[in-house]
């Protein structure tokens, strides 16, 4: 029912720029505190790491959460007509390359944990 479909991957240089979307599709919401807690993410995955969160933001209010890896240099946006979130990926380091998922979330609780839902990933890799 619930699908995430991600796309803007792709290999770039040290210093460039990459933007990521994920479309939502299939959630529904009963009430006003499943509206309050939908949010959705952008985690990522290096080789031989654990899954790492990037960051988050709210549907309703718009709030937003980052790594301290990632602040000041990316920026995550949504879009509720299209229900889309975009990570916007700049001053991009080696240390960057990694898989990238989205995620998304309707529970409560902190910006790491409790997200449902997740799209297949899609692969960032920054040369030197």
């Amino acid at each position: 029912q619930v699908q995430l479909v991600e796309s803007g991957g792709g290999l770039v240089q040290a210093g460039g720029s990459l933007r990521l979307s994920c479309a939502a599709s299939g959630l529904t919401f009963s009430n006003y505190v499943m509206v309050s807690n939908y949010a959705m993410g952008w985690f990522r995955q290096a080789p031989g790491k654990e899954r790492e969160f990037v960051a988050g933001i709210r549907w309703s209010g718009g709030s937003t959460s980052y790594a301290d890896s990632v602040k000041g240099r990316f920026t995550i946006s949504r879009d509720n007509a299209k229900n889309t979130v975009y990570l916007q990926m700049n001053s991009l380091k080696p240390d960057d390359t990694a898989v990238y998922y989205c995620a998304a979330k309707i529970s409560p609780g902190s910006w790491y944990s409790g997200y449902r839902y997740w799209g297949q990933g899609t692969q960032v890799t920054v040369s030197s």
